[in-house]
């Protein structure tokens, strides 16, 4: 045979061969080219592999079915979808808790679309308590968004309702004699007895509970202190702050970072020189505890803490609020105490500028005051010219929004 056809039946011979193996091996079969005979090759099971085995998708395309919407958005989605309806007058009021002027309060609601009122002495005194259900529902009657109405009820020194015994026979006693009188259940049953009696009257926030610890029963806070040392303040507050929620009372943890044996803001500049261990294994104790029982809000103190901030009130140091925001890892409300206090006029006197402007800077999301018309004036001319970006207002106004609802008052 002469060698060109060779070749040539050699070339079809191998191209036939490869087709042979080409097809069986899309079947799953290998030819033995050797004996002109195929071998199965045997597939692992799925308990072999370990793993489920994975089935072949549908030849025809399957249409989705139409989703029915959600009835229940969940609550940030909510709270968003209102945020994104308000304007930013109606979001920079949510950022203020102010004294109530009792004359002008429906107007002042309307007005300055304000985040609610703190209530004192002076708005039960003369009142009955029908009376006074009677105003505190005209006030949220005017409101677009319902107000927290708080009030300091702490107990011993500072009492606003039951100080007058048409709301109580006699005023609560501080939490401290209570503590005395019978352990953390005698503290307990007071906070049942006064969640009972200010939601009668349509409040829903007390202003407690003090987390300040002081050793020095000569120090201004120690009277307002459960008396004890940190560690057992610590698990009181927890326990205080549980049966708030329990209740559906909203509380504040007051007043950070602890306000030691330090004079009293209410009449002018406080200087804490403690060494931050000292805070690290006391004063922040029972804020931690308190946070972790789940409270909504936090107070700020005036008191200017040399360890953490040298320059500013603690109201109005970012510091401050960066320590309890990325330390103690608080994502609430933080509330200043009040921006008309002496410690503060001191300060400003001192160095001028706008100390609810400085607080919402610095990381505060509800201002308290009395004079909130010019504070508010202020704070609305810093979003203005660029000074407080709008979207810091909307951070703070979205806590305040979900912070009451929380609690109930919206949704």
């Amino acid at each position: 045979m002469p060698t060109v056809a060779k070749i040539i039946i050699a070339v079809c011979f191998t191209a036939l061969t490869l087709l042979l193996i080409l097809s069986c091996a899309a079947q799953g079969e290998v030819p033995d080219v050797s004996s002109g005979d195929t071998v199965q090759t045997e597939q692992p099971s799925a308990s072999d592999t370990g793993s489920q085995q994975i089935t072949a998708p549908e030849t025809e395309p399957v249409s989705e079915p139409e989703t029915e919407p959600e009835t229940d958005a969940p609550d940030r989605d909510e709270i968003m979808e209102l945020l994104s309806e308000m304007t930013l007058e109606e979001k920079i009021g949510q950022l203020f808790l102010v004294r109530c002027d009792a004359e002008n309060a429906i107007q002042d609601v309307t007005d300055y679309h304000l985040g609610g009122f703190v209530l004192f002495a002076a708005d039960f005194e003369g009142r009955s308590p029908e009376e006074a259900v009677a105003a505190v529902a005209s006030y949220q009657s005017a409101a677009k968004i319902p107000l927290l109405i708080a009030v300091d009820e702490e107990g011993g020194t500072v009492v606003r309702v039951s100080k007058y015994k048409q709301y109580r026979a006699q005023p609560f006693k501080s939490p401290a004699e209570r503590y005395r009188e019978g352990g953390a259940d005698a503290v307990l049953a007071d906070i049942d007895e006064k969640s009972a009696l200010l939601r009668s009257l349509g409040i829903n926030c007390n202003l407690a509970p003090v987390c300040d610890v002081s050793a020095d029963p000569a120090s201004y806070i120690y009277p307002r202190t459960l008396g004890l040392d940190a560690s057992a303040t610590a698990d009181v507050i927890a326990a205080m702050t549980e049966r708030y929620t329990q209740n559906g009372m909203g509380c504040v943890l007051k007043h950070f970072p602890g306000y030691g044996g330090n004079s009293d803001t209410h009449e002018g500049i406080s200087v804490d020189t403690r060494e931050f261990e000292a805070f690290e294994k006391g004063d922040l104790l029972p804020f931690k505890a308190g946070i972790a029982a789940g409270a909504g809000a936090v107070m700020v103190s005036h008191n200017i803490v040399k360890c953490i901030d040298p320059d500013y009130p603690s109201s109005l140091s970012p510091k401050v609020h960066s320590l309890l925001r990325d330390t103690l890892g608080f994502d609430g409300v933080i509330i200043t105490d009040a921006l008309d206090m002496g410690a503060i006029k001191e300060f400003s006197a001192r160095h001028g500028g706008s100390p609810a402007v400085l607080a919402i800077l610095a990381g505060s999301d509800i201002i308290c005051s009395s004079d909130f018309k010019q504070t508010y004036a202020e704070v609305t001319a810093a979003v203005a010219d660029g000074t407080i970006p709008a979207s810091r207002i909307d951070e703070s106004a979205e806590r305040v929004l979900r912070w009451k609802s929380s609690l109930g008052l919206i949704g």
